[in-house]
């Protein structure tokens, strides 16, 4: 072979064996193997990749929007409601009448004034059962309603459910869209959802708003709201307004998981915060509505309230959970089975319990007779399960308040000052009795004073301060002196949980609270 090739061949070998040895290198520091301007190229090209999915994606949750939409509007209503209300009538001495008989003036006793309010509502069934508010209908002497293709027919209220602001109404009209309902347990928080309904009346029907589940298990301080009343709520921030009440809210299946029913605003307008009613909880109630025109509850025959921190840790739960007893009635099926105030109500047959809506809604709707297992927690990580028979909730007693004004707290004899719970008492004697109006029948230690650092802070209170209240025990034991208080304290350890047992005589109801000793001196 000539010298000149065997020169070319091994120029070649050379050039060959320094590019794969920078392949190499460039594998093995991830060097980049394009250019500058092909690297710009491949990143606009992955950009407009992102952008088109992103766009599709958006594209997606629009038509799905617009496709619940178009399903659900043809299921709502527009309600109307009238209230006629007795003119204000001018008493005129007798023989002074007939100067005064001319059209509009309000002693003739045919003068009536007309109240309209209106609201939503949704069809549930083919034959024209629609489920709205109870606010939207309460005593209404016409209920008009109108649909989405503008027909208008007078219905009839079948029956109404003020503790859980339901009702149901009753049109007969042919061609009726009934909404799909859904499961509300299954409902979770960061799901989107619409809203659906007349927001301020005529002008706004049949508005769709979206939003997300922002909350489940809510409960608000309600206008009408007694102990009996259910409350578990959905929290949404959907637009909900004025007129939006007893409207459905919808998930993007297409569904009804709730029925929109209040607002939290100082306005009263729209801010955020809109809650709306199950639709499980709804359900129960209109079948009851349906079937008997009015619902029939049962119930354990307890007092209670959503347990706190120093609940768990006194009874040994891993979490902050469950239902504290906080009373008992006399003859109550609870009491009856043996579950005592205190106990924190943790499951019933077996489904647990977080709080007091859910307890309400596993016992209310039940049968006269039945019986539940109670599953209840006790000092010290005890378990007991009890089987209690339900009964029949008769009518409700009102309770109306006292009007009299409660005595600015004094200084009585036998004041004395318990640090480690921050308060000071006094023995209920007589004459205590009679000047707070409590009950003859009360024994404890009456609240005087309870100071904003100490730990029963906000937990008990004084006469001026929504008291006055009697601690009647400690650790289930009765306190009728200061020195039976004080020794029974001196038996906690520092920091201990303890429970007491209390009255307060201005809502005349007993109650448990579990307070968290100081470590300073008595």
């Amino acid at each position: 072979m000539p010298a000149q090739w065997r020169q070319r061949l091994k120029f070649n070998g050379l050039v060959a064996t320094a590019f794969a040895l920078g392949l190499m290198i460039a594998a093995v520091f991830r060097l980049p193997t394009q250019t500058h301007a092909q690297q710009e190229l491949a990143a606009g090209a992955r950009a407009g990749t992102a952008s088109a999915a992103t766009i599709r994606t958006l594209d997606d949750l629009s038509n799905a929007f617009a496709s619940v939409t178009d399903a659900i509007k043809p299921s709502v209503v527009y309600i109307k409601s009238e209230q006629r209300t007795r003119a204000d009538r001018i008493q005129l001495p007798p023989g002074f009448d007939q100067f005064f008989q001319f059209p509009g003036f309000p002693n003739q006793p045919e003068q009536r004034q007309i109240e309209e309010s209106a609201g939503s509502g949704f069809l549930v069934s083919p034959d024209g059962y629609i489920l709205t508010n109870n606010h939207v209908v309460d005593g209404a002497s016409k209920v008009t309603v109108r649909l989405l293709d503008r027909r208008e027919f007078t219905a009839k209220v079948v029956g109404t459910d003020p503790n859980t602001d339901l009702a149901v109404l009753k049109i007969d009209a042919p061609h009726l869209s009934p909404a799909p309902l859904g499961d509300s347990d299954k409902a979770r928080i960061g799901q989107w959802v619409l809203a659906v309904g007349n927001p301020l009346g005529e002008e706004l029907t049949f508005t769709v708003t979206s939003g997300i589940i922002s909350a489940k298990g809510r409960s608000l301080a309600l206008p009408g709201q007694t102990a009996r009343s259910i409350q578990d709520f959905i929290q949404t921030d959907a637009a909900i307004n004025p007129g939006n009440s007893g409207g459905p809210l919808v998930s993007v299946d297409g569904e009804v998981i709730g029925v929109n029913s209040a607002i939290a605003s100082e306005t009263g307008y729209y801010t955020g915060y809109g809650f709306a009613i199950p639709i499980n909880l709804a359900r129960r109630v209109m079948d009851q509505l349906i079937a008997h025109g009015r619902v029939q509850r049962v119930a354990l025959g307890i007092t209670a309230r959503d347990a706190g921190p120093n609940d768990a840790a006194y009874v040994g739960l891993p979490s902050i959970q469950g239902v504290r007893v906080e009373d008992l009635g006399a003859d109550s099926p609870a009491k009856k089975a043996g579950i005592e105030a205190g106990d924190v109500i943790v499951a019933v047959d077996g489904h647990p319990v977080s709080y007091v809506g859910q307890l309400q809604q596993e016992i209310a709707f039940r049968q006269p007779g039945n019986v539940v297992k109670v599953e209840v927690a006790r000092k010290g990580g005890v378990r007991k399960t009890y089987d209690v028979r339900l009964e029949a909730i008769g009518q409700p007693e009102e309770a109306a308040a006292s009007e009299t004004e409660s005595p600015e707290t004094t200084e009585h004899p036998g004041t004395a000052s318990l640090a480690p719970l921050g308060i000071r008492v006094v023995p209920l004697t007589a004459g205590l009795a009679r000047e707070y109006q409590i009950d003859a029948g009360i024994k404890g230690l009456l609240v005087t004073d309870v100071n904003p650092e100490g730990p029963a802070w906000e937990r008990l209170a004084p006469p001026s301060s929504g008291g006055p209240d009697v601690i009647l025990s400690v650790e289930n034991s009765p306190v009728h002196t200061v020195a039976e208080f004080r020794k029974i304290l001196d038996q906690q350890g520092k920091s201990a949980i303890v429970t007491l047992r209390v009255y307060n005589g201005r809502l005349q109801s007993k109650r448990i609270e579990r307070v968290q000793l100081s470590d300073r001196a008595n």
